[in-house]
């Protein structure tokens, strides 16, 4: 009689059929896991001629003769100016010889701005490999105030700027005469004289022409005095672009007036002749 099978002496139950097992994953010791790999050659390398170019760059920016400040030049814009390239460079005190690369733009910026009050703007610009420009816009004057035998420049913020010993034609002085009043005490010296310069500014430039005098007694009280004994009370400062319409218009209609009102530019008033 036959033996018994697998299955019947394991009460009847099928062992699966599990193949060759698996070996454990090889254990590494905690020395063994922190020690680093090599590198492979292609990345040492790399590496290597990274940090050559990254040394050589940093010698031709700072170190060689190739890219340094060798010549400084002034460009002008808004048409007239009286600066001199002189007083221009002397004032940017830009490093000529030192590497174009350490050259500090808006420290040189601020050197200009705060030695040359005459400068409304200025621009550094590198022109690589030897070159420095700097573009520069003078301040324009609006009105010319009589101070010390010579006149103030004041431009069209009211600030002043410089110091001429001659009138400019076809610039208006302004005289400040400002009495005490309420408008003195709430507005201030220095605002009342920014208004009258934008009245200035607000005239056609033949208007401007003729106009000899920008007379101010308060906020509110402006008068122009104008070649050929002619007067225009102004008023405030508001308004100045109708008024300066108006005045025209006024004259144009009465041209032997000698007195204009244009305080209200949209009813305009002229007398004498």
């Amino acid at each position: 009689m036959a033996g018994a099978t697998t299955a019947e002496r394991d009460g009847g139950r099928r062992r699966p059929d599990s193949g060759p097992r698996p070996r454990p994953p090889e254990r590494r010791s905690p020395l063994a896991r922190l020690r680093p790999r090599r590198p492979r050659p292609r990345t040492i390398v790399v590496l290597v001629l990274a940090v050559l170019l990254g040394g050589f760059g940093t010698w031709a920016l700072y170190g060689s003769d190739w890219l340094r400040i060798e010549r400084v030049s002034v460009h002008w814009s808004g048409g007239q100016h009286r600066l001199t390239e002189e007083q221009v460079l002397r004032a940017a005190a830009v490093p000529e010889g030192s590497p174009m690369a350490s050259l500090d733009k808006d420290a040189v910026r601020a050197r200009l701005l705060e030695r040359l009050p005459r400068l409304a703007s200025a621009e550094v610009v590198r022109g690589w490999p030897h070159g420095v420009t700097l573009k520069l816009t003078e301040r324009r004057a609006e009105v010319l105030m009589p101070e010390d035998g010579g006149f103030t420049e004041v431009d069209g913020d009211g600030v002043p700027f410089g110091r001429t010993e001659e009138a400019d034609a076809g610039v208006p002085l302004l005289e400040l005469e400002l009495e005490e009043s309420a408008s003195l005490r709430r507005f201030g010296e220095d605002r009342i004289r920014q208004e009258a310069v934008s009245v200035a500014a607000a005239l056609p430039d033949a208007l401007r022409g003729s106009t000899r005098v920008i007379r101010v007694t308060s906020f509110d009280s402006i008068t122009l005095e104008l070649s050929g004994d002619r007067v225009v009370r102004w008023g405030s400062a508001e308004e100045s672009a109708a008024k300066a319409d108006a005045l025209e218009a006024v004259m144009n209609a009465a041209e032997d007036a000698t007195y204009f009102d244009v305080s209200a530019p949209s009813a305009p008033a002229a007398s004498g002749g």
